[in-house]
């Protein structure tokens, strides 16, 4: 699979890295931006919301618990162990960046953006 190159590395914030979109390669390392849902009625991936995309998990969000069920919820849509997925920022807030080292699988919604930021 050709790797998409989406991410400008800027680091003017100091939390991670800015994209114009949701998602980007950083060599082998697949980096999301997310809006998160906790307590919700099923564990989903959604769709893209501006520069970010929408998650949502069913724990609640006590204690950074939403945050872990949403690091092992998507260790199984993206094909990881949970060892391979790191919180960038957000731990315990709604809006996160992960990065995925080397997924073996993309969910649609992601394959999708990734596919039309090669093309740009």
């Amino acid at each position: 699979m050709k790797k998409a190159k989406a991410i400008t590395k800027k680091k003017s914030s100091g939390r991670g890295f800015e994209m114009s979109s949701f998602c980007g390669w950083d060599g082998e390392t697949l980096v999301l931006n997310i809006l998160g849902t906790p307590s919700a009625k099923k564990d989903a991936i959604g769709k893209a919301k501006g520069s970010q995309l929408k998650i949502s998990v069913t724990a609640a969000p006590v204690a950074g618990r939403a945050t872990d069920h949403m690091v092992k919820f998507l260790a199984r849509e993206f094909d990881v162990s949970v060892s391979d997925i790191t919180v960038v920022f957000g731990r315990f807030n709604l809006n996160k960046q992960m990065r995925i080292r080397a997924p073996g699988s993309l969910p649609a919604v992601v394959a999708k953006a990734l596919s039309e930021a090669e093309n740009t």
